[in-house]
């Protein structure tokens, strides 16, 4: 066990530093999400939308240096690393963050905390893309994720879809 503990840190403290900006830059973009929900007093809000996308960049981070320090040693032959298992693992946990954020009213058809769920989901994902550091594509994710949270909401209400509570609300 103190063996694996100092492989660890062995692997270097930039390593790791790399990792954490990169759950910070994905915090920081699933916060800007998170801002519109809360506006919005949704289910899930700003400090659910950092956690969620910070936790898929720790999770896919910490699987990347876990790739790293394996590699090095002898056990690599028998220790196999999916990234894809990791990000299951991180859409799966997520949906159950928004089965919990969904909400069927009784007595009618409306149902209420869709659009949270997917904008859980969807700072995930970006959380994912962060933590590969594919950080062009999770900025341009979130720029279109408030694009279709704000703007379509504006279109919405301009065509009378959305009223302000007259008739059911679908999110």
């Amino acid at each position: 066990m103190d063996e694996w503990i100092a492989g660890f840190a062995r692997q270097g403290w930039h390593d790791q530093l790399a990792v954490l900006l990169q759950v910070g830059y994905a915090m920081l973009l699933g916060g800007a999400i998170g801002v519109e929900r809360e506006l919005k007093s949704r289910p899930a809000g700003f400090r659910t939308h950092m956690l969620v996308a910070g936790a898929a960049a720790l999770l896919v981070g910490l699987g990347d240096l876990l790739a790293n320090h394996y590699e090095a040693r002898a056990e690599h032959d028998i220790l196999r690393l999916d990234a894809m298992r990791l990000i299951s693992a991180v859409v799966a946990a997520v949906g159950f963050l928004g089965a919990g954020a969904i909400f069927r009213r009784s007595g009618g058809d409306s149902v209420s905390g869709l659009t949270t769920a997917a904008s859980l989901l969807m700072a995930a994902t970006i959380g994912i893309a962060a933590g590969v550091h594919a950080n062009l594509l999770a900025l341009g994710a979130t720029l279109l994720t408030l694009a279709t949270l704000v703007v379509l909401s504006w279109i919405e209400r301009g065509a009378g879809k959305r009223d302000g509570g007259s008739g059911p609300r679908r999110r």
